[in-house]
């Protein structure tokens, strides 16, 4: 299955809704998102997905109850709290925001999970560590280094790839 793997789109709206078209054009079953919406707003545009969305909060989060809310409103949109895993095919993705880093590299170095997707630092980055991948999509908002990123996981193959928006 492709997975796509996003984080900290901080109210960018135009890049959201960029990044949802990709998503649709790339006919991905699924998109993981590792925090940093910001506000409510976000929610209904990340809903246009012909698929799925699970995410997660961010540190930047500030009212969880209106997040909440708004996801509510969706079909086809869920949150978390903190953390969450999926099995997808027997593929187990871990999925958090990732500023807590002795958590972060806890659960990466586990070896438990096949993939571990987490954003936070705007950086973005694959890597495989031991058995697990772990995918740092980039910011999907692109304010701090200029280039919109998302992320696209292929759970068959075991690998990712960035794009630039």
């Amino acid at each position: 299955m492709l997975i796509g793997a996003v984080s900290d789109s901080h109210d960018n709206l135009p890049q959201v809704e960029k990044a949802v078209q990709v998503l649709n054009d790339l006919k991905v079953g699924l998109v993981l998102h590792a925090g940093d919406y910001i506000a409510g707003f976000v929610i209904p545009k990340l809903a246009k997905l012909n698929c799925p969305l699970i995410g997660v909060f961010g540190n930047n989060d500030g009212d969880h109850e209106l997040l909440k809310k708004r996801f509510g409103e969706t079909t086809n949109c869920t949150i978390h709290d903190r953390f969450t895993q999926v099995t997808v095919d027997n593929y187990r993705i871990a999925l958090l925001h990732g500023h807590e880093t002795e958590l972060l590299n806890a659960i990466i170095e586990c070896g438990y999970f096949n993939a571990v997707i987490h954003g936070h630092s705007h950086g973005k980055a694959i890597e495989q560590k031991g058995k697990t991948l772990s995918i740092n999509p980039g910011e999907l908002c692109g304010y701090l280094t200029g280039k919109p990123t998302i992320a696209i996981l292929d759970t068959a193959k075991n690998e990712a790839y960035l794009i630039e928006l």
